[in-house]
């Protein structure tokens, strides 16, 4: 019953929290634009506290059966992103908060079968996948689409493997997300902030690390799923590292920016981005029940995918450029 229950409550939470955080005056942080910007007006940013609302809530009454170090992990990095939110901290306070949180769920689940090794990896992974996402939170609706449809991928993973509880987990996280959807979606009223994405991060990480040490996936599954996020972020931060620019600041060469700027406008980057998230995971899911020679292929053949699609981009940029 909990499957059904918590996420209608983590929805109907997140739904009246973002209202009020769109409303009300008391929280009001406004994110204005910028040359780097891909909206014109101001707009409420921090609308990822309404979202973590209704996950937390949830959470609690449905007395959710979580490591301690997600928890902590969670608190420590809605506190340091909703003060960068307000007041714009330097990048090594918000990293080294960030690598704090990753440590602490390594250490705790992974020293004493894996080593210090593992736990210094997963750590690394954890922090990149936090920042990813915060990354990619650059378009109505994408990074609120991306969460409804990875976590609903990761329940109904856990739902068909008879794990209830870490179902509803799960449910509960995407059904927080399609509350501020209906906001986020274009024209949006109010943007996630890194108040929502980074614990949206950390939480895809740290929850498909949970479902592997529970046996529920392999580890390639939610690196599958959430591949969208992860090649457009990593490929895009490794070709500006390599031309010297510095991969922290803030600039609009994601590929998903691309296609924004292109003509398609957010709607239809959103929709065509929603296309890829559901057949990326339906793919996920059916091969997780194949043998591993067939999860290999379907890992070779949407590389192949998405190096086709970020080939055709560049070389449409740079043809683009060439006629400015």
């Amino acid at each position: 019953m909990s499957v059904v229950s918590a996420p209608l409550l983590s929805f109907v939470v997140a739904f009246f929290s973002i209202l009020w955080l769109i409303k009300g005056k008391a929280l009001r942080v406004l994110d204005y634009p910028n040359s780097r910007s891909l909206h014109a007006v101001p707009v409420p940013r921090i609308g990822g506290i309404g979202l973590m609302c209704g996950v937390l809530t949830a959470w609690i009454l449905f007395s959710a059966v979580l490591p301690v170090s997600v928890w902590v992990g969670i608190s420590l990095l809605l506190v340091i992103s909703l003060i960068d939110d307000i007041w714009s901290l330097p990048i090594w306070c918000r990293l080294l908060i960030h690598s704090l949180a990753a440590a602490g769920f390594s250490t705790m689940l992974l020293l004493d079968m894996y080593g210090w090794v593992a736990v210094f990896l997963t750590s690394i992974v954890i922090v990149w996948m936090s920042n990813l996402y915060n990354f990619m939170d650059g378009s109505d609706g994408l990074a609120g689409g991306m969460t409804v449809i990875g976590f609903g991928y990761y329940g109904l993973f856990a739902l068909f493997s008879g794990h209830n509880e870490f179902a509803m987990i799960n449910f509960s996280i995407a059904a927080a997300a399609m509350a501020f959807l209906l906001y986020n979606f274009y024209p949006a009223r109010i943007f996630m902030g890194d108040v929502g994405a980074i614990p949206l991060g950390f939480l895809a990480a740290v929850l498909g690390i949970l479902g592997w040490i529970d046996g529920l996936w392999s580890l390639w599954l939610p690196l599958l799923i959430f591949s969208p996020f992860i090649m457009d972020s990593t490929v895009t931060l490794i070709k500006r590292g390599l031309r010297g620019k510095k991969i922290w600041q803030a600039h609009c060469e994601h590929y998903y920016q691309r296609v924004l700027r292109s003509g398609l406008g957010h709607r239809n980057t959103a929709l065509l981005s929603y296309i890829l998230m559901l057949a990326v995971g339906a793919s996920a899911m059916w091969a997780a029940y194949q043998d591993s020679s067939v999860q290999y292929w379907i890992s070779v053949i949407w590389s192949g995918i998405y190096l086709t699609l970020m080939l055709v981009s560049d070389r449409y940029q740079r043809h683009y450029s060439s006629k400015e």
